[in-house]
């Protein structure tokens, strides 16, 4: 047992110890009514790392007393599994915990579907990804999906307060005097990652010399030590990241610079330059647009700036692209219109091109009457002249809807006004 880590020993073996997920464990709340009613349904259980899905997935077998067994997705064979589903079918209806279970391969899944189709096996996932993006929609369809949320930083306190007073799991043995400034370090500096507080707080214990009244004194400076590993998470790959890429186009398209700089400095902390860059420059076409339209020149110049010079000088440049972004006027006019158009291509016949516009630079364009009656714009006054343009289908059609938030649109939108006017 003391060779297990920490996190693993102190695992709850009953649902009422589970921490936090009140909205999935509480009092007439889903699984809990499940308890209620001992009748389990296969299920994946998703959030982000250290909130307790593995553990809260054992305390509901412990609860109702139920074999289970422990199976990932990545190091279990489908041999594996299929041993499970034997044993399950000699003695009785088995929980299979699956670990990663978002990394279950196509045979694996096609496997298990028959056998969680006759409730041979109850299948319970466990994922940090989002099971909508992740997992096999033949699976999805067959479970309920429930979303753990990150631990509150009073839950991990409870947590570590346990693990410190608990003596057969935990660390009750070692006397451990703990400050509590060291205390809220571990639960603030974990953001809601319960394995990674309690990691820390067992590092601290083994790795601090007992003193001389065999008293284990943890303070703040230990604390810092043994969690600086984890002052910041975020995983490249994960729901995670989109969730900061998409708060970080979401809070500059909504002129909140503070939130903007918040948001890059997360990315700017994985190192994740090239997001960012794909990110601000698809920012600056798409919500600045023509309100701004020298901020996107700008913006690249910014990224390939950061890319020449590389972190820690890139965040500069990026975060004088960023305020240009967030405090410039906005507007969307061109792509919707550019979508608008295409979703006229793509779902009705628009017609053919006017025949004045056929291309007649080839012997024998004339005789077809093309481009005969094209009149060319440089030959007029300002250097426009009325004529048809759109194929006579949707001649009517208006894509461009020009707005008013900036200089340079509003230029845009005198003229657009002017030609229409002359319909």
């Amino acid at each position: 047992m003391a060779q297990q880590p920490l996190a693993y020993r102190m695992r709850p073996t009953h649902i009422e110890d589970v921490l936090g997920q009140s909205h999935l464990v509480g009092e007439n709340k889903m699984i809990h009514r499940m308890i209620d009613a001992k009748r389990l349904s296969s299920m994946i259980l998703f959030g982000p790392p250290g909130t307790g899905k593995t553990s809260m997935a054992i305390a509901i077998c412990e609860t109702l007393g139920l074999r289970y067994k422990v199976l990932n997705a990545v190091i279990d064979k489908k041999k594996d599994m299929e041993i499970a589903v034997e044993e399950a079918k000699f003695s009785g209806t088995l929980v299979i915990i699956m670990d990663e279970v978002h990394r279950l391969d196509k045979a694996k899944q096609d496997f298990l579907l028959p056998h969680l189709e006759s409730n041979i096996i109850t299948l319970i996932g466990c994922t940090t990804s989002n099971p909508y993006h992740s997992i096999n929609p033949a699976i999805r369809s067959r479970v309920h999906l429930f979303e753990l949320e990150s631990l509150t930083e009073e839950d991990v306190k409870i947590a570590l307060h346990r693990a410190i007073a608990d003596q057969k799991k935990g660390l009750g043995q070692l006397d451990i005097q703990i400050t509590d400034e060291a205390i809220d370090h571990f639960a603030t500096s974990s953001r809601g990652d319960l394995r990674a507080a309690l990691n820390g707080l067992e590092l601290a214990a083994y790795s601090t010399a007992p003193d001389a009244d065999g008293l284990t004194q943890v303070d703040l400076t230990v604390a810092e030590q043994c969690m600086q590993k984890k002052s910041f998470t975020h995983d490249k790959d994960g729901d995670l990241h989109y969730d900061v890429l998409s708060a970080f186009q979401k809070s500059i398209r909504g002129s909140d610079v503070n939130a903007g700089l918040h948001y890059l400095a997360r990315l700017i902390e994985a190192g994740d330059l090239e997001s960012i860059g794909r990110r601000m420059l698809i920012i600056a076409y798409e919500d600045i647009g023509l309100a701004n339209p020298q901020a996107a020149p700008r913006t690249l110049a910014a990224i390939e700036a950061a890319e020449r010079v590389g972190f820690p000088e890139a965040r500069i440049p990026l975060a004088v692209a960023l305020v240009e972004l967030c405090l410039s006027p906005k507007s969307n006019s061109a792509y919707k219109g550019i979508d608008a158009a295409l979703t006229d291509i793509r779902k009705t016949d628009t017609g053919e091109v006017p025949i004045h516009l056929k291309d007649s630079h080839y012997k024998g364009a004339e005789k077809l009457g093309r481009g005969t009656t094209y009149k060319y714009p440089h030959n007029y006054q300002n250097a426009w002249v009325k004529q048809q343009y759109l194929p006579d289908k949707i001649k009517q059609k208006k894509y461009y809807q020009p707005l008013e938030t900036g200089k340079f649109e509003r230029a845009l939108k005198q003229m657009y006004t002017f030609i229409e006017r002359q319909d």
